[in-house]
């Protein structure tokens, strides 16, 4: 993970009002493994800012990894 990705929370934060499956961006990396994550809505507006772990996050891919690409 590197600032900038966009992630998605793996697991439920209730006490930070945070659900399994929202979307954030990547925007500090405080060290390996531990990133500052910021949760917009779809107008871009910031509804959470909150220091997560990598093992709290998957990343989230707009295109084909490893060079692959389907043919339609």
């Amino acid at each position: 993970m590197k600032l900038l990705d966009v992630v998605a929370l793996t697991e439920d934060l209730p006490e930070l009002g945070l659900h399994r499956g929202q979307v954030g961006t990547i925007v500090e990396e405080y060290e390996p493994g531990v990133f500052e994550v910021e949760f917009s809505d779809l107008t871009g507006k910031a509804y959470a800012v909150e220091t997560l772990n990598a093992t709290q996050l998957m990343t989230l891919y707009h295109q084909p990894i490893g060079g692959k690409t389907l043919l339609v």
